[in-house]
């Protein structure tokens, strides 16, 4: 499963990530998960029907513990146009789940570090998300370095908006995800 968390806005870009997963089902079969709420709700339920997708993606809202979602995820997308530090990255890191992420302005390739930690795909280009996207869940980023890497966000400077309980919950992978299935 493929997951995507953010508010469902346009600089979350959320489109680009359903038309990149649209792709990748002409290939394989993939499921696609978004957590979140917001106005674009409307729009992105549109074109999850009009590319016959309604079987595969879903989007339940927000939701109080992504973390349970992330533990489990066969790879964490960002899709993001623009970002500042995009925390929801490095909370999928801290639970182990390879990660694609666009490039965008700030944040990302930090993270990341220029594309070791996962990949990076440009801005807007659903063509590269997908391949990105098929060749990290062929070849997915051990748990342990992402886990690794996002710990030297909590631990550094400036970067701490993960509260403790959030922090506690993330790294002790919380359990109740419901029903989530590949």
């Amino acid at each position: 499963m493929v997951l995507g968390v953010g508010r469902l806005v346009p600089n979350k870009d959320f489109a680009n990530l359903i038309q990149a997963v649209a792709l990748v089902r002409q290939q394989r079969p993939l499921r696609l998960l978004i957590l979140g709420e917001g106005d674009e709700r409307p729009r992105l339920e549109a074109l999850v029907q009009r590319l016959g997708l309604s079987d595969a993606v879903r989007m339940p809202g927000y939701v109080t513990n992504p973390y349970a979602y992330m533990r489990r995820a066969d790879l964490f997308v960002l899709s993001s146009a623009n970002e500042g530090l995009p925390g929801v990255l490095i909370e999928a890191m801290a639970c182990g789940a390879p990660v694609v992420a666009t490039d965008c302005e700030t944040g990302p390739r930090e993270i990341l570090a220029g594309g070791q930690y996962g990949r990076l795909v440009p801005v807007g280009d659903s063509a590269a998300l997908a391949a990105a996207i098929v060749a990290t869940l062929d070849h997915p980023q051990p748990a342990e370095q992402l886990q690794e890497r996002a710990a030297l966000f909590r631990q550094s400077g400036p970067w701490e908006p993960i509260s403790n309980w959030r922090s506690k919950q993330a790294l002790r992978g919380a359990t109740d995800a419901g029903t989530l299935s590949n």
